[in-house]
C-alpha cells in the first residue's frame, strides 16, 4: 500500500505531466490516478486536486537541500544557490506547473494558503543555506523577507524564455540584494546584531571557569 506522502507525490507528478497538455482545471482525479498508476480509492481521504496543487511547493522545496553549501560563500550567495536548485527542479515540469499556477491564481482557497506555503519555502531555504539561526535578524523576519524574494523570482521564472534562467537569476539576485540591504538597515536602526553579540559575549564570560 502506498502511504499518504507517496500518494501525494505520485499524484502531483502525474498531474503535472497531464497538465502539460491539458489545463489543470480540466483534469479529473480519475485521470490523475490512472496516470499515477494508482487506484482512485487511494486518493479517498488523502487528496483531491486542490491538495495536489497545494503540495507542489513542498515537493520542489526539497530540491534546495539536495546539494551541499560552501562555508566560504556569503549568506546571500548560499541562499541564491539553494533557491536556484528549486527552480532547476521545477524546470522539468514547466508546462504543467505554469498551468497549475494559472489555476491557483483563480482559486481563492489556494491563493489564501499561498503565504503559508511561501513561508515554508523560505524556512527550508534558510535551513538549506545554514542560516536557520538568530544571526543577522530574527528568524521570523528573515523568513518573511525570503518568502517575498521567492515569490518575485517565481513570477520571473514563469516568464522565462531562455534555457539559462537569465530572467529568474536576475530577479532572485536583485531580491536577495534588496533583502540584505533592508536587514542591514534594520541592524543599524535597532542594534539587533550588536545587542545579540553582547548577550552572547556576556553568557560566554559567565560560563568561563574562574582562574586560580
Amino acid at each position: 500500500m502506498t502511504d499518504q506522502a507517496g500518494i501525494l507525490e505520485k499524484g502531483l507528478l502525474a498531474a503535472l505531466e497531464l497538465a502539460a497538455d491539458t489545463q489543470w482545471a480540466d483534469l479529473t482525479l480519475s485521470e490523475i490516478a490512472e496516470a499515477a498508476d494508482l487506484k482512485l480509492s487511494d486518493f479517498h481521504g488523502v487528496a483531491d486536486k486542490d491538495a495536489l496543487a497545494a503540495h507542489a511547493d513542498s515537493y520542489f522545496d526539497k530540491a534546495m537541500s539536495e546539494e551541499g553549501i560552501s562555508a566560504d560563500d556569503s549568506p546571500r550567495e548560499r541562499l541564491f544557490d539553494v533557491i536556484m536548485l528549486r527552480f532547476e527542479a521545477m524546470e522539468e515540469y514547466r508546462a504543467g506547473l505554469v498551468s497549475l499556477m494559472k489555476f491557483r491564481d483563480r482559486t481563492p482557497s489556494l491563493l489564501l494558503s499561498l503565504p503559508i506555503a511561501r513561508k515554508r519555502s523560505a524556512d527550508w531555504a534558510l535551513v538549506s543555506a545554514g542560516l536557520d539561526n538568530r544571526s543577522g535578524a530574527p528568524a521570523g523576519l528573515k523568513s518573511v523577507a525570503i518568502g517575498y524574494v521567492i515569490d518575485k523570482a517565481e513570477r520571473a521564472w514563469r516568464k522565462e524564455t531562455s534555457a539559462d534562467f537569465a530572467r529568474t537569476m536576475a530577479a532572485l539576485d536583485k531580491g536577495l540584494r534588496e533583502a540584505e540591504e533592508r536587514m542591514e538597515r534594520l541592524q543599524r536602526f535597532t542594534g539587533w546584531g550588536k545587542t545579540r553579540q553582547r548577550q552572547e559575549n556576556t553568557a560566554t564570560e559567565e560560563t568561563k571557569p574562574e582562574e586560580t
